[in-house]
């Protein structure tokens, strides 16, 4: 009896002396799978909304520009369809112990290639803004429709062009799965000079250009303020809407970019790691600009909000109209304020460089 007594007190023990390593990774893993779909859901709600605004006409947006505001949705709504699942779908299907294999390469191609078309399309659209202000007499002939779409159609072919490398298996970048930062990520370290070549053709670049074109942007912004003081008082309390949004676009970038890019440079030159949650951070880091983009080109413009709670009284009144009564949203109403968004519509339209210019230079 004693030894059965010893032996059952044993195997208890085996039972609840569960590896707290385990335990912690485990509880680790749940923590990080919860933040990434929060993100996933917040960056395609957002971007869904910002959709349904922008494939119709709004108030001194003109085609190009919303050509240009279309790509970087479509861009930004990768992250929370295509990057987020596959690599969520990658961590709950692929063992641990494996070595690196075709799956992981593919899931890191289309993570590398999202990720370097929403940096080329930021540029773009800088770059676009930068025309529309500072030559608004050449805006007509330097940004056609066609250069319009090839400028977008670069941003969209050139980085899978870039990062083909990476989708062969054995090729000359090696794939590994993290489960620090529950990505498929490239092993940089066995290509130093591929990895400072990626970073050098992509995120300096694009940097550059933003920087460069909203710094003139802002400066022509801010000239033309203190003209309009000297004419006119009253618009000494308006709010500086260049830097109301310049800003914050550009404060946004970087603090959600450069993080990721030292640590890749880091791993490529030292050969060693980042702690767990600093990798998990700076991995993910770059998919939140995709939501604040939503907020930072959308949501501060009033002409924007104004077509979104148009449409949103519109399908309203179309699934509830009974509800639409309840909130006061009578179809005269709303017929009456969609005729008058129509017809702004239609005299912003002609040109993207006069709207720019009022834009940069009216309250938002």
């Amino acid at each position: 009896m004693h030894s059965t007594l010893n032996f059952s007190t044993s195997a208890d023990s085996n039972l609840s002396g569960v590896d707290p390593q385990r335990q912690l990774e485990l509880t680790h893993r749940s923590v990080k799978v919860t933040v990434i779909v929060f993100l996933g859901v917040m960056i395609t709600l957002g971007n869904i909304a910002v959709l349904l605004v922008i494939t119709s006409s709004v108030a001194g947006w003109s085609r190009n520009s919303r050509y240009f505001l279309l790509s970087l949705t479509a861009a930004d709504s990768a992250f929370g369809l295509l990057v987020m699942p596959l690599n969520l779908w990658v961590s709950l299907l692929k063992d641990y112990t494996d070595g690196p294999d075709a799956l992981c390469h593919i899931v890191a191609f289309c993570n590398a290639t999202v990720y370097s078309t929403c940096m080329y399309t930021l540029a773009t659209i800088s770059l676009e803004r930068y025309i529309a202000v500072l030559y608004p007499l050449q805006y007509s002939s330097l940004m056609t429709r066609k250069r319009t779409l090839l400028l977008i159609a670069f941003a969209w072919c050139f980085p899978p062009f870039l990062l083909s490398p990476i989708s062969f298996p054995d090729g000359i970048i090696e794939v590994q799965f993290s489960t620090a930062s529950l990505v498929c990520n490239p092993s940089y370290s066995t290509n130093v000079g591929y990895s400072l070549s990626l970073t050098c053709l992509i995120f300096f670049p694009c940097s550059i250009i933003m920087t460069y074109a909203n710094l003139r942007v802002w400066c022509a912004a801010k000239r033309q303020r203190k003209k309009l003081r000297k004419y006119d008082c009253a618009r000494r309390r308006r709010h500086n809407v260049a830097s109301r949004v310049l800003v914050p676009v550009m404060a946004a970038y970087f603090t959600c970019w450069t993080p990721c890019m030292a640590v890749m440079i880091y791993n490529a030159v030292s050969g060693s790691s980042v702690p767990e949650w600093i990798e998990f951070v700076v991995v993910w880091l770059p998919t939140s600009n995709g939501f604040l983009n939503c907020i930072f080109y959308f949501w501060i413009n009033r002409s924007f909000r104004r077509k979104f709670h148009l449409l949103f009284q519109r399908r309203a009144l179309a699934l509830c109209p009974r509800l639409a009564v309840t909130l006061g949203l009578s179809t005269s109403k709303t017929q009456f304020v969609s005729g008058i968004l129509d017809n702004n519509n239609s005299v912003h339209e002609r040109s993207s460089s006069v709207s720019s210019t009022c834009t940069l230079l009216s309250l938002a």
